[in-house]
């Protein structure tokens, strides 16, 4: 009888977590876009097209000002704040940009660190490493440091290094043209723009 309960015990822990381990929002398929906010969108699209290379789509906008609380209800924003124009854009590979341009009253004006709580960067992948932090530095982009290569943890053999855009956000760079460590060691995969 004290078997057979630890048994059962056993048996409802492990379906619970391989449960919980397999939980996911109903249809999701992937992440479809990426949203950043830039202090000038005709800057930001300019940069991302003329110097990372992504293809221009289309502009959306404006929305507001509204005679409500449709913006704080809606985006979780100052009231008063208004969308000057969001661009769509496609990054190689990938999952596409929606650059928004905002006004608000109570508009922060310095970019988010890595360490802040919302800081964020985007990381592009790439060929080659040197190759790519060459023309960046040719274009007059600031680097920051070396490029830096795993040698351990599930990301042995990833290079990267971090890049500003004009406008102050922080923005990676990174290769593996042999694969992760992980890779080696699971037959799973995560997301990778080389396929």
């Amino acid at each position: 009888m004290k078997k057979t309960k630890i048994i059962t015990a056993c048996l409802f822990l492990l379906t619970f977590f391989t449960q919980a381990a397999q939980a996911e929002m109903p249809g999701m398929r992937g992440i479809q876009h990426l949203g950043i906010t830039v202090p000038n969108v005709k800057e930001a699209t300019a940069f991302f097209k003329d110097v990372i290379g992504c293809e221009s789509f289309f502009s959306i906008g404006p929305f507001g000002p509204f005679d409500n609380d449709w913006m704080t209800e809606n985006l979780n924003v100052d009231k008063k704040a208004v969308i000057k124009t969001a661009h769509l854009m496609r990054c190689g590979n990938g999952p596409a940009l929606e650059i928004f341009e905002y006004s608000a009253p109570d508009q922060k004006q310095t970019p988010p660190r890595n360490s802040d709580i919302g800081g964020h960067h985007v990381a592009f992948y790439v060929d080659d490493m040197a190759e790519a932090v060459a023309y960046l530095e040719k274009k007059g982009i600031k680097i920051l440091g070396k490029p830096h290569t795993f040698t351990d943890t599930g990301m042995k053999d990833l290079t990267w290094v971090y890049f500003m855009a004009p406008w102050g956000m922080q923005l990676e760079i990174v290769s593996y043209p042999f694969g992760q460590g992980y890779e080696k060691e699971t037959g799973r995969r995560m997301w990778d723009p080389r396929y």
